[in-house]
């Protein structure tokens, strides 16, 4: 039994975050991952048997018969598929409590339903989606990283969201190393792994062929793997894009570390779209979510619904690994 549940985040109301909520409590109810969700429980209760609790502990109690809920009441009636700016409040409140919960001890981790980055946006808010958010939230900007994790992959991204070209001019060998660092200390500490192999990957094809199609690799990148060696970390590379994703190459690392965002979602979600999870790294707690957005376009009622819950249902699942590995279970 987990020592304390996970909080799961509304995420946009009127996108399949409620959805999947449902979905995912009721695949779950009767395994050991209890969560509680902080949201609008008008948005489900009409679906699934709801608690509605005022402090985390009490969802251990009754996760197994209903959808604990810290009730978040949206400003506007929620129409699905139709987000409303006007609820944007009500979605980053939601993430707020998720953090304070766990920073309070009261959660062992957060998972995050989609958000629409573009509706907050218009609303105010000023960071470019979860991951930095949470960061601030966390009183840690500049060091969050994102992981994106399946069971054949796991990727790390020295740059997040930001245009490709920013994403190669700020390239340094420093950051590099920074991520590659962050990553092996998760690995250990919520993976479980003694001795995380990583394999760095190249900015140019064939990873610059010796400077022929770019010189990156030889300034910038050689030079990290060489500091990552100097520290101990067991590490390869640069690698060539095309082919360090290859089902060959994959049995060799542990986490890839990629140069920029599509480097590294492009390959996972190839691999496993459906069951793929983010993960940030560098926060002071555990963070994860599914590896999609709100689709607004298949957006409905709860109870008619017909979105796939598997990417949230592993993010919840692998929230509550990386805890019992942080924490333990209780015997």
């Amino acid at each position: 039994m987990m020592l304390r549940p996970l909080a799961l985040t509304m995420g946009d109301p009127a996108g399949i975050g409620p959805e999947l909520t449902v979905k995912a409590w009721r695949e779950l109810k009767d395994k050991e991952t209890p969560f509680f969700w902080i949201g609008d429980a008008t948005l489900i209760e009409k679906a699934v048997p709801v608690k509605r609790i005022s402090h985390p502990e009490e969802a251990l109690s009754c996760f197994g018969e209903a959808v604990p809920v810290l009730h978040a009441p949206c400003a506007v009636p929620v129409t699905p598929g139709q987000p409303d700016i006007r609820n944007a409040g009500a979605t980053i409140a939601s993430i707020e409590q998720a953090v304070r919960s766990v920073l309070a001890g009261y959660a062992s981790a957060v998972v995050t339903n989609p958000i629409a980055k573009h509706i907050l946006a218009k609303a105010g808010f000023p960071h470019p989606g979860h991951t930095e958010f949470l960061a601030a939230l966390c009183d840690v900007t500049g060091k969050e990283v994102m992981m994106l994790a399946c069971p054949q992959l796991k990727v790390v991204l020295s740059s997040i969201h930001m245009p490709l070209r920013r994403a190669i001019e700020t390239l340094s060998t420093d950051r590099i190393v920074e991520v590659a660092l962050l990553t092996v200390h998760a690995l250990k500490r919520d993976f479980g792994l003694e001795c995380p192999r990583l394999a760095v990957a190249g900015l140019n094809p064939h990873a610059g062929e010796d400077g022929m199609m770019g010189t990156e690799e030889k300034t910038i990148i050689a030079p990290a793997v060489e500091q990552l060696r100097a520290a101990g970390v067991t590490v390869n590379g640069p690698m060539p894009p095309d082919t360090m994703f290859s089902a060959a190459a994959r049995p060799h690392y542990d986490a890839a570390i990629c140069l920029y965002h599509d480097q590294g979602l492009i390959p996972l979600k190839t691999l496993d779209m459906a069951g793929g999870v983010n993960v940030t790294l560098g926060l002071p707690i555990i963070r994860t979510s599914p590896d999609h957005g709100t689709a607004f376009d298949i957006a409905c009622s709860v109870e008619q619904g017909h979105a796939d819950a598997s990417s949230l249902v592993a993010a919840l699942l692998l929230a509550a690994e990386m805890a019992h590995q942080r924490f333990g279970v209780k015997t």
